[in-house]
């Protein structure tokens, strides 16, 4: 059967590790709850996806942290917003969980790009989640042969 949906990829700019990008998220949902709003979490992007119903299909958003792949968040909808300027972009609202993924390299580039589900990166399983850290050059290493 054909996967029917497709991710988004995107650089996290501010974050120098997965805990830097899962701490601003926690903030954004505790914001976002004493205001009395779900806890889901947005990236405001000034285009709008073309593929916006294959996203929904079960797509995530994977974000790329220091040169790699190293998480993803689920996609729940697409809201628009009007900036200060009249401007209309696209908030692309997702789960707040932060979801840790194998690493994969990727190279600096500008706004977002589609990553077609057979592309993506896996989870990594509940039970590695907290294993220690790996030297980076030993994680890109495994990562070139498939073992990461």
């Amino acid at each position: 059967m054909p996967i029917s949906h497709i991710h988004l990829i995107k650089l996290c700019v501010g974050a120098d590790s997965f805990e830097d990008q899962q701490g601003w998220i926690r903030q954004r949902v505790a914001q976002a709850a004493a205001k009395g709003r779900a806890a889901e979490t947005r990236h405001v992007t000034r285009m709008w996806p073309k593929r916006a119903d294959e996203l929904l299909k079960g797509g995530s958003l994977y974000w790329v942290i220091k040169g790699q792949i190293q998480a993803r968040q689920r996609i729940l909808r697409f809201d628009e917003v009007i900036g200060d300027d009249g401007i209309r972009r696209c908030a692309i609202v997702m789960e707040p969980e932060l979801i840790r993924t194998n690493t994969a390299t990727r190279r600096p580039f500008q706004g977002w790009r589609y990553l077609e589900a057979a592309d993506a990166p896996a989870d990594l399983p509940r039970q590695r989640v907290s294993d220690d850290k790996l030297p980076l050059d030993l994680e890109l290493a495994l990562s070139d042969i498939g073992l990461r």
